[in-house]
Order: C-alpha cells, then sequence, then structure tokens
C-alpha cells in the first residue's frame, strides 16, 4: 500500500484525494494547506484524516512515500525538490515548472534518487485521447495533416500565469501524447485587455519537420464554453469535443485525394472524399482514477509514467518559448529537442 501525502487542497485537491482514496493501491496518509478554512473542508468531508498547515510534515514523515503537489505553478518546483530530496515519489500538477531549468533540475534529482517524478496531464488517461491515440498508432487517420484546438471560456483569470500557461497546458499535453513526433518551432501572439496583467487571448502555432502544423485558441473572454480538436488526416480526420456527454469522438472518412491530370503533367486534380462518421466506444472510467492507479504502479514496479518528467519538460519548453514569441510579436522561436517525443501507451 502505497501512502500518499496531499499538498494543496484548493481547486484540484480535493479530487486528488478522492481519487487516492478511492483507489486499491493507495492510501491517503495526510492533507497539508496553508488555509485553515480549506483543512475544515477535509475534516468535513474525511473525519479523522491527519490535516496540517505546512507541507514539511509530510516531508519529514517516514511513513508517507509519495507526495502528490497541487498549488500554484510557482510552487511547483520548490515543494517537489524539497520532497524529491525527502525521499518521496512526487505527482505534481500541471504544468510541472515554471522553467525549462526548473523542470530539467527535478528530471535529474528524481533520477539521481531513483524515485519517481510523474506529471499529472489528466487528458492523456481520458478515454477519449487514448482512443484517439489508439486510432492514430494503427494508422487510421494516415498521415497527419493537421492538429487544430479550441480551448476557451469565460474566466477564470489567473494572477500568476497568462493563458497560454493556464488552458493550453491541457492541449499541449494531449499533442506530446497523441502526435508522433515533438514540433520543432513554435510562434505565438496575444493581448491582455486588463491593464498590468497577463494575456487573456492567444493564438499558438507548432511547426514541424514533417508536413504538419498544430495550432491553439485560447481565452478566458469567451462568451461560450468551447473544448473542441480537429485532427486532419489522409485517410480520415477525427473531431474530438470534451463538453459532449456522449460521443466525445468522432472519426470522419472524409478527405481529398490529389493526383496529375491526364491532359498535363502539371495540372493536379484534387478530388473529395466523403464517406460515413462513426463514433467509437471509449472507456469512461474517471481519467484521475486511472492516473492515481498508473502512479501507484510506477511507483511499486519500477516503470516509467506515462506522463513522467519529460512530457511536462517538453509541455513546458513549449509554453516557455510561447510565451516568449507572444513579447516579442509572434517571432518564431525554434525548440530544443528532448528524450522521448512519444511516450508510450500504459
Amino acid at each position: 500500500m502505497i501512502r500518499i501525502g496531499v499538498v494543496g487542497y484548493g481547486y484540484w485537491g480535493p479530487n486528488l484525494v478522492r481519487n487516492f482514496f478511492e483507489c486499491p493501491d493507495t492510501q491517503v496518509a495526510a492533507v497539508a494547506d496553508m488555509r485553515q478554512e480549506r483543512l475544515d473542508l477535509v475534516t468535513r468531508r474525511y473525519p479523522g484524516l491527519r490535516l496540517t498547515t505546512s507541507y514539511k510534515d509530510l516531508l519529514n514523515d517516514p511513513s508517507i512515500d509519495a507526495v502528490a503537489i497541487s498549488t500554484p505553478v510557482t510552487t511547483h518546483f520548490p515543494l517537489a525538490m524539497e520532497a524529491l530530496r525527502a525521499g518521496k515519489h512526487v505527482l505534481v500538477e500541471k504544468p510541472m515548472a515554471a522553467s525549462t531549468e526548473e523542470a530539467e533540475r527535478l528530471i535529474q534529482e528524481a533520477e539521481r534518487r531513483n524515485l519517481v517524478l510523474m506529471v499529472d496531464h489528466t487528458f492523456v488517461y481520458t478515454g477519449a485521447v487514448r482512443k484517439i491515440r489508439e486510432l492514430i498508432d494503427r494508422g487510421s487517420l494516415g498521415n497527419l495533416y493537421y492538429y487544430d484546438s479550441t480551448r476557451v471560456n469565460l474566466g477564470l483569470f489567473q494572477h500568476d500565469v497568462d493563458v497560454v500557461w493556464d488552458l493550453a497546458v491541457h492541449d499541449l499535453s494531449i499533442m506530446d501524447f497523441l502526435l508522433p513526433e515533438a514540433p520543432a518551432a513554435v510562434s505565438a501572439t496575444g493581448l491582455s485587455h486588463v491593464r498590468g496583467a497577463a494575456e487573456n487571448i492567444a493564438y499558438v502555432t507548432a511547426f514541424y519537420d514533417s508536413p504538419l502544423i498544430a495550432h491553439l485558441s485560447v481565452n478566458w473572454l469567451s462568451p461560450v464554453k468551447v473544448r473542441r480538436t480537429l485532427i486532419g488526416g489522409s485517410k480520415q480526420m477525427v473531431v474530438y469535443d470534451d463538453t459532449e456527454s456522449s460521443e466525445k469522438v468522432k472519426l470522419y472518412d472524409k478527405g481529398i485525394t490529389v493526383k496529375n491530370g491526364p491532359e498535363s503533367l502539371y495540372k493536379l486534380l484534387v478530388g473529395y472524399r466523403s464517406g460515413d462518421m462513426y463514433c467509437p466506444q471509449i472507456d469512461v472510467t474517471e481519467a484521475l482514477r486511472l492516473e492515481a492507479q498508473h502512479f501507484a504502479e510506477c511507483i511499486t514496479t519500477g516503470k516509467t509514467p506515462l506522463t513522467d518528467g519529460y512530457s511536462g519538460l517538453r509541455v513546458v519548453s513549449i509554453l516557455e518559448a510561447a510565451s516568449r514569441s507572444m513579447k516579442e510579436r509572434g517571432r518564431e522561436v525554434r525548440l530544443k529537442t528532448y528524450a522521448g517525443s512519444h511516450p508510450v501507451c500504459a
């Protein structure tokens, strides 16, 4: 049984506590939060659970095997580093750090101590995203042409990060899992409509060495909530709508065929193919439950997490480059190549 300490009981912390409670291989040993009113909520839901206002109490407890960190982005690095140095396995909320330098240091520390460092890229564990990965891996889509996502809603404005770090991080983690290669460069534009605040609307384009392009639209100023992704291939195309209660993934047998016309060697003919649409069956198990089980399995067996430190590093590197590009009005920023650009399915 893996004993877990959870740091942070704000927006996401309650979900972590609940799923680790329900996971047969883990036990929630304690919860830490600086705000007593948040700990009072824990007491009402889980009477008798050990609570503390200091995360150091968790790190100093030798009976705790791992720590799950659900706190603001700027605190991820110092908290995760202290936990690793205390000999704890770590699950850290996304993005895993505020810079690539911090992410690299966390990876090095975890590897040096032979500890599991896992990033909470929750969407990777959803049935919808895993089904799309399955379709891509078996060649159903053919050669990939584009990845286009829209993730918009009205608020909530964040005080410590811009809209790319808040919303695009989800789509970047999905891209990192789904696409067979990592982007080579990024360009981004964005604006802030609140004086002194970070960008609240942004457009991010990722360029690849192959004929593949990805585009992300994110903002906090939309009158409607949209969570839609289009993935186009030479054979078929996918529409993934996370706001759908059912039929989140739709596979369209639509596309184009291009060939030279017989009357001219240089004349191209474009044909349009329009076939059936079907909705594949997807696993409806809660993503965070699968993630909690996977974290415990990796600790027990030494298996590399599906969303390991390197996946977190690759996402942070794109976020960092996108923010830099926005400051320079869309200048293309080249990306460094990191290990393991296409994680292996669990």
